[in-house]
C-alpha cells in the first residue's frame, strides 16, 4: 500500500495549544501506520479536527450524552468494513477524529512522555476506532493497546511504562 493513496485532512480549531512543527505530519504517519498494520485495501481519507476541552465536551454532550471532556473522540463513517466512498477520488471515507489538544498536553505531562507521543496515541487509537476495535471488553482493550504500542514502535516514539487508559 502507498501512503499517497491515505489522505488526512487536518484543521485546527482551537487557539490554546501551539501545534509544534512536524505535529501534522506526525497525525498523518499514524493513520497511515495504522492502515498499514491493518492491511486496509485501497484509498482512504481521514479527518483529524484539533479542539480545546470545551469544543470536545460539548461534542462529547451532544454524541455521547456525556457532558465531560475526553481526550479524543472518533466518528465512523462505516460499519462492518463497508464505506462511503469519495465520488471524486474513489477514496472510502473513514471517519472522524477530534483531539482535545489541551488534554492531549494534560496527559503527555501527566504520563511523563511527551506530547507528541500522546498525540500520536490518541491518533493511532481513534483511526483503530474508525476501523471497527472497541475496547469494551477486557481482551479487546488488551488487543488494541498491543496495536497501538506496535504503532508507536513503528513511528519511533518512545514506550509507555505502566500507562493504563482506557
Amino acid at each position: 500500500m502507498t501512503t499517497d493513496k491515505i489522505r488526512v485532512v487536518i484543521t485546527n480549531s482551537q487557539k490554546e495549544v501551539k501545534i509544534p512543527t512536524g505535529m501534522r505530519m506526525l497525525v498523518r504517519r499514524c493513520c497511515n501506520a495504522v492502515l498499514k498494520m491493518e492491511k486496509f485495501e485501497g484509498p482512504a481519507e481521514i479527518s483529524v479536527t484539533f479542539v480545546n476541552n470545551e469544543q470536545i465536551k460539548e461534542l462529547n454532550t451532544q454524541y455521547r450524552d456525556k457532558p465531560i471532556e475526553t481526550d479524543v473522540l472518533s466518528f465512523p463513517m462505516g460499519s462492518d468494513g463497508k464505506y462511503d466512498t469519495d465520488p471524486t477520488t474513489g477514496a472510502q471515507i473513514l471517519g472522524d477524529v477530534v483531539i482535545s489538544m489541551e488534554k492531549a498536553l494534560e496527559q503527555s505531562e501527566l504520563y511523563g512522555h511527551s506530547f507528541q507521543r500522546e498525540v500520536g496515541y490518541l491518533t493511532a487509537h481513534s483511526v483503530l476506532h474508525l476501523l471497527g476495535y472497541d475496547h469494551m471488553e477486557p481482551l479487546e482493550k488488551v488487543r488494541m493497546r498491543e496495536k497501538e504500542e506496535y504503532v508507536m514502535d513503528m513511528l519511533g516514539l518512545e514506550a509507555v511504562q505502566g500507562y493504563i487508559g482506557e
